[in-house]
Protein backbone atom coordinates (compact mmCIF):
# COMPACT_ATOMS: atom_id res chain seq x y z
CA UNK A 1 0.00 0.00 0.00
CA UNK A 2 1.83 3.43 -0.80
CA UNK A 3 1.58 5.60 2.23
CA UNK A 4 -0.25 8.86 1.94
CA UNK A 5 1.99 12.12 0.95
CA UNK A 6 3.34 13.99 4.07
CA UNK A 7 2.02 17.63 4.43
CA UNK A 8 6.02 19.02 3.59
CA UNK A 9 5.71 16.37 0.38
CA UNK A 10 2.37 18.46 -0.42
CA UNK A 11 3.64 21.59 0.28
CA UNK A 12 6.43 20.86 -2.25
CA UNK A 13 4.14 19.42 -4.81
CA UNK A 14 2.07 22.43 -4.77
CA UNK A 15 5.23 24.83 -5.09
CA UNK A 16 6.01 22.73 -8.26
CA UNK A 17 2.90 22.85 -10.04
CA UNK A 18 1.84 26.76 -8.85
CA UNK A 19 4.40 29.59 -9.53
CA UNK A 20 4.66 31.68 -7.54
CA UNK A 21 2.42 29.76 -5.08
CA UNK A 22 -0.49 31.64 -3.54
CA UNK A 23 -0.29 31.33 0.29
CA UNK A 24 -3.43 32.91 2.15
CA UNK A 25 -3.52 33.14 5.83
CA UNK A 26 -6.11 30.95 7.58
CA UNK A 27 -6.71 32.07 10.83
CA UNK A 28 -8.75 29.50 12.25
CA UNK A 29 -10.22 26.03 10.86
CA UNK A 30 -13.02 27.62 9.43
CA UNK A 31 -10.99 29.95 7.14
CA UNK A 32 -8.66 27.18 6.03
CA UNK A 33 -12.37 25.25 4.85
CA UNK A 34 -13.26 28.51 3.07
CA UNK A 35 -9.49 28.93 1.59
CA UNK A 36 -9.73 25.24 0.40
CA UNK A 37 -13.12 25.51 -1.09
CA UNK A 38 -11.70 29.33 -3.19
CA UNK A 39 -8.92 26.85 -4.65
CA UNK A 40 -5.87 27.67 -2.76
CA UNK A 41 -2.99 24.58 -2.75
CA UNK A 42 -1.93 25.75 0.74
CA UNK A 43 -2.65 27.79 3.85
CA UNK A 44 -0.77 29.78 6.18
CA UNK A 45 -0.87 30.11 10.02
CA UNK A 46 0.81 33.69 11.31
CA UNK A 47 1.95 34.71 14.44
CA UNK A 48 0.84 37.69 14.58
CA UNK A 49 -2.84 36.75 13.75
CA UNK A 50 -2.38 34.00 16.23
CA UNK A 51 -1.52 36.87 18.86
CA UNK A 52 -3.81 39.06 17.96
CA UNK A 53 -6.78 36.88 16.69
CA UNK A 54 -6.48 33.64 19.26
CA UNK A 55 -4.96 35.71 22.36
CA UNK A 56 -5.89 39.58 21.74
CA UNK A 57 -2.56 40.58 21.81
CA UNK A 58 0.18 42.71 20.18
CA UNK A 59 2.42 40.72 17.51
CA UNK A 60 5.84 41.23 19.89
CA UNK A 61 6.80 37.64 20.50
CA UNK A 62 3.80 37.36 23.58
CA UNK A 63 2.74 34.01 22.32
CA UNK A 64 4.14 30.96 22.79
CA UNK A 65 4.45 27.24 20.66
CA UNK A 66 1.38 25.84 22.75
CA UNK A 67 -0.73 28.61 21.90
CA UNK A 68 0.58 28.26 18.00
CA UNK A 69 0.53 24.50 18.22
CA UNK A 70 -3.23 25.05 19.59
CA UNK A 71 -4.54 26.56 16.07
CA UNK A 72 -2.78 24.40 13.81
CA UNK A 73 -4.03 21.14 15.27
CA UNK A 74 -7.56 23.15 14.67
CA UNK A 75 -6.31 23.27 11.05
CA UNK A 76 -4.98 19.93 10.60
CA UNK A 77 -7.86 18.47 11.70
CA UNK A 78 -10.49 19.56 9.62
CA UNK A 79 -8.25 20.47 6.35
CA UNK A 80 -5.76 18.67 4.55
CA UNK A 81 -4.35 21.39 2.64
CA UNK A 82 -0.48 22.01 3.44
CA UNK A 83 0.11 24.36 6.61
CA UNK A 84 2.82 26.52 6.43
CA UNK A 85 3.20 27.94 10.04
CA UNK A 86 5.62 31.15 11.53
CA UNK A 87 7.32 30.40 14.46
CA UNK A 88 9.10 33.68 15.00
CA UNK A 89 12.39 33.09 16.38
CA UNK A 90 12.07 29.43 17.26
CA UNK A 91 10.39 29.98 20.48
CA UNK A 92 13.50 29.67 22.91
CA UNK A 93 16.94 30.83 22.97
CA UNK A 94 18.83 27.77 21.98
CA UNK A 95 19.06 24.85 19.48
CA UNK A 96 16.47 22.74 21.28
CA UNK A 97 13.81 24.85 21.78
CA UNK A 98 14.25 25.26 17.63
CA UNK A 99 14.46 21.01 17.13
CA UNK A 100 11.07 20.75 19.73
CA UNK A 101 9.34 23.50 17.80
CA UNK A 102 10.00 21.71 14.28
CA UNK A 103 9.15 18.39 16.26
CA UNK A 104 5.98 19.61 17.44
CA UNK A 105 5.13 21.02 14.17
CA UNK A 106 5.08 18.21 12.44
CA UNK A 107 3.65 15.82 14.86
CA UNK A 108 0.75 18.85 14.65
CA UNK A 109 -0.05 18.43 11.05
CA UNK A 110 2.41 21.07 9.60
CA UNK A 111 4.27 20.87 6.74
CA UNK A 112 6.80 23.67 7.05
CA UNK A 113 7.53 27.03 8.95
CA UNK A 114 9.45 30.14 8.78
CA UNK A 115 12.37 31.21 11.17
CA UNK A 116 13.45 34.76 11.51
CA UNK A 117 16.41 36.71 12.54
CA UNK A 118 15.39 39.35 15.30
CA UNK A 119 15.88 39.07 18.55
CA UNK A 120 14.10 37.32 21.01
CA UNK A 121 12.49 40.21 21.64
CA UNK A 122 10.85 40.76 18.80
CA UNK A 123 8.54 43.08 16.51
CA UNK A 124 6.08 43.49 13.58
CA UNK A 125 8.24 43.27 10.54
CA UNK A 126 6.74 46.27 9.07
CA UNK A 127 7.45 48.41 12.04
CA UNK A 128 10.21 50.43 13.16
CA UNK A 129 13.04 49.68 16.20
CA UNK A 130 13.76 46.18 15.29
CA UNK A 131 16.96 44.08 16.05
CA UNK A 132 18.23 40.97 14.43
CA UNK A 133 20.69 38.59 15.64
CA UNK A 134 24.68 38.01 14.30
CA UNK A 135 24.25 36.05 10.58
CA UNK A 136 26.27 33.43 12.67
CA UNK A 137 23.57 33.20 14.83
CA UNK A 138 20.40 32.88 12.08
CA UNK A 139 22.36 30.35 10.29
CA UNK A 140 22.72 28.11 13.75
CA UNK A 141 18.62 28.79 14.05
CA UNK A 142 18.02 27.32 10.55
CA UNK A 143 20.80 24.63 10.99
CA UNK A 144 18.97 23.59 14.43
CA UNK A 145 15.29 23.65 12.17
CA UNK A 146 16.77 21.76 9.18
CA UNK A 147 18.07 18.92 11.84
CA UNK A 148 15.21 18.74 13.89
CA UNK A 149 13.43 17.39 10.92
CA UNK A 150 11.32 13.92 11.32
CA UNK A 151 9.94 14.53 7.98
CA UNK A 152 12.92 15.37 5.75
CA UNK A 153 10.03 16.97 3.23
CA UNK A 154 8.97 19.21 6.16
CA UNK A 155 9.52 22.60 4.53
CA UNK A 156 11.91 25.16 6.41
CA UNK A 157 11.82 28.99 5.27
CA UNK A 158 14.48 31.63 6.71
CA UNK A 159 13.50 34.66 7.13
CA UNK A 160 15.46 37.61 7.03
CA UNK A 161 14.36 41.18 8.22
CA UNK A 162 17.94 42.73 7.56
CA UNK A 163 16.41 44.78 4.75
CA UNK A 164 14.87 47.52 7.28
CA UNK A 165 17.90 47.30 10.10
CA UNK A 166 20.99 46.90 7.42
CA UNK A 167 20.38 47.43 4.09
CA UNK A 168 19.48 45.14 1.36
CA UNK A 169 23.52 43.88 0.35
CA UNK A 170 23.51 42.37 4.34
CA UNK A 171 19.92 41.20 3.73
CA UNK A 172 21.28 39.28 0.81
CA UNK A 173 24.26 38.22 2.77
CA UNK A 174 22.15 36.79 5.78
CA UNK A 175 20.24 35.01 3.04
CA UNK A 176 23.06 33.07 1.61
CA UNK A 177 24.09 32.00 4.79
CA UNK A 178 20.79 30.66 5.74
CA UNK A 179 20.57 28.74 2.47
CA UNK A 180 24.38 27.20 2.92
CA UNK A 181 23.11 26.34 6.49
CA UNK A 182 19.99 23.98 4.77
CA UNK A 183 16.99 27.02 4.72
CA UNK A 184 14.48 25.40 1.44
CA UNK A 185 13.47 29.13 0.65
CA UNK A 186 14.47 32.71 1.65
CA UNK A 187 11.55 35.40 3.31
CA UNK A 188 12.99 38.69 2.41
CA UNK A 189 10.64 40.52 4.68
CA UNK A 190 9.56 44.04 4.15
CA UNK A 191 11.16 44.69 0.70
CA UNK A 192 10.25 47.77 -1.08
CA UNK A 193 10.34 47.19 -4.69
CA UNK A 194 10.40 44.79 -7.54
CA UNK A 195 13.68 45.09 -8.16
CA UNK A 196 14.91 44.07 -4.84
CA UNK A 197 13.23 40.91 -5.30
CA UNK A 198 14.80 40.33 -8.38
CA UNK A 199 18.40 41.19 -6.49
CA UNK A 200 17.04 37.97 -3.95
CA UNK A 201 15.77 35.76 -6.70
CA UNK A 202 18.89 36.31 -9.29
CA UNK A 203 21.65 35.77 -6.29
CA UNK A 204 19.66 32.48 -5.31
CA UNK A 205 19.37 29.09 -5.89
CA UNK A 206 15.99 28.53 -3.85
CA UNK A 207 12.30 29.44 -3.81
CA UNK A 208 11.83 33.55 -2.42
CA UNK A 209 8.73 34.23 -0.72
CA UNK A 210 7.37 37.64 -1.02
CA UNK A 211 5.43 38.36 2.29
CA UNK A 212 2.24 41.02 0.43
CA UNK A 213 0.56 42.37 3.70
CA UNK A 214 -1.80 45.10 3.75
CA UNK A 215 -0.64 48.39 5.14
CA UNK A 216 2.79 47.70 5.57
CA UNK A 217 6.00 48.76 3.48
CA UNK A 218 5.66 46.17 0.34
CA UNK A 219 3.73 47.68 -2.45
CA UNK A 220 0.57 45.22 -3.03
CA UNK A 221 2.34 43.76 -6.17
CA UNK A 222 0.24 41.28 -8.17
CA UNK A 223 1.08 38.11 -8.90
CA UNK A 224 2.38 38.41 -12.36
CA UNK A 225 4.53 41.75 -11.10
CA UNK A 226 6.03 39.16 -8.20
CA UNK A 227 6.80 36.40 -10.89
CA UNK A 228 8.21 38.38 -13.45
CA UNK A 229 10.48 39.56 -10.36
CA UNK A 230 11.16 35.87 -9.94
CA UNK A 231 9.62 35.01 -6.45
CA UNK A 232 7.82 31.73 -6.44
CA UNK A 233 6.07 32.18 -3.00
CA UNK A 234 3.54 34.70 -2.48
CA UNK A 235 2.39 35.27 0.85
CA UNK A 236 -0.75 36.95 2.00
CA UNK A 237 -0.67 36.65 5.99
CA UNK A 238 -3.80 38.28 7.61
CA UNK A 239 -6.14 39.45 4.23
CA UNK A 240 -9.31 38.00 5.70
CA UNK A 241 -8.60 38.34 8.96
CA UNK A 242 -8.47 41.94 8.53
CA UNK A 243 -11.86 41.47 6.41
CA UNK A 244 -13.82 39.34 9.03
CA UNK A 245 -12.20 42.42 12.09
CA UNK A 246 -13.87 45.65 10.16
CA UNK A 247 -17.25 43.70 9.51
CA UNK A 248 -16.97 42.19 12.83
CA UNK A 249 -17.22 45.99 14.06
CA UNK A 250 -19.39 47.36 11.39
CA UNK A 251 -21.86 44.78 12.84
CA UNK A 252 -21.72 45.15 16.61
CA UNK A 253 -21.69 49.18 16.32
CA UNK A 254 -24.81 48.65 14.18
CA UNK A 255 -26.48 46.83 16.54
CA UNK A 256 -25.70 48.89 19.55
CA UNK A 257 -26.92 51.81 17.87
CA UNK A 258 -30.40 50.66 16.01
CA UNK A 259 -31.43 48.37 18.37
CA UNK A 260 -31.57 45.41 15.05
CA UNK A 261 -28.91 43.99 12.48
CA UNK A 262 -31.66 44.73 9.47
CA UNK A 263 -28.80 47.16 8.15
CA UNK A 264 -25.79 44.73 8.14
CA UNK A 265 -27.34 41.13 6.91
CA UNK A 266 -25.85 41.93 3.71
CA UNK A 267 -22.33 41.57 5.48
CA UNK A 268 -22.99 38.39 6.91
CA UNK A 269 -22.79 34.41 5.56
CA UNK A 270 -26.40 32.94 5.35
CA UNK A 271 -26.53 30.05 8.07
CA UNK A 272 -26.81 28.21 4.92
CA UNK A 273 -23.82 29.15 3.78
CA UNK A 274 -21.86 28.28 6.75
CA UNK A 275 -23.64 24.53 7.19
CA UNK A 276 -22.67 24.17 3.48
CA UNK A 277 -19.03 25.05 3.86
CA UNK A 278 -18.45 23.23 7.54
CA UNK A 279 -20.18 19.84 6.03
CA UNK A 280 -22.93 20.25 8.80
CA UNK A 281 -25.90 18.77 6.77
CA UNK A 282 -23.04 15.59 6.07
CA UNK A 283 -22.60 15.28 9.80
CA UNK A 284 -26.39 15.21 10.72
CA UNK A 285 -27.09 12.28 8.27
CA UNK A 286 -24.35 10.28 10.24
CA UNK A 287 -25.98 10.99 13.37
CA UNK A 288 -29.88 10.03 12.04
CA UNK A 289 -27.95 6.90 10.52
CA UNK A 290 -26.40 5.95 13.91
CA UNK A 291 -29.99 7.02 15.51
CA UNK A 292 -31.81 4.57 13.05
CA UNK A 293 -29.30 1.85 13.24
CA UNK A 294 -30.38 2.40 17.24
CA UNK A 295 -34.27 2.12 16.09
CA UNK A 296 -33.55 -1.30 14.31
CA UNK A 297 -31.76 -2.65 17.13
CA UNK A 298 -34.20 -1.85 19.28
CA UNK A 299 -37.48 -3.48 17.50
Amino acid sequence: MTRPASPGALLRQALTEESPLQIVGTINANHALLAQRAGYRAIYVSGGGVAAGSLGLPDLGINTLDDVLTDVRRITDVCDLPLLVDIDTGFGPSAFNIARTVKSLIKSGAAGCHIEDQVGAKRCGHRPGKEIVSTEEMADRVKAAVDARTDTDFYVIARTDAIAVSGVDAALERAHACVEAGADAIFAEASYDLDTYRRFSDSLGVPLLANITEFGKTPLFTVDELRSAGVGIVLYPLSAFRAMNKAAEAVYQAIRRDGHQHQVLDLMQTREELYDRIGYHRYEEQLDALFQQGKNKAS
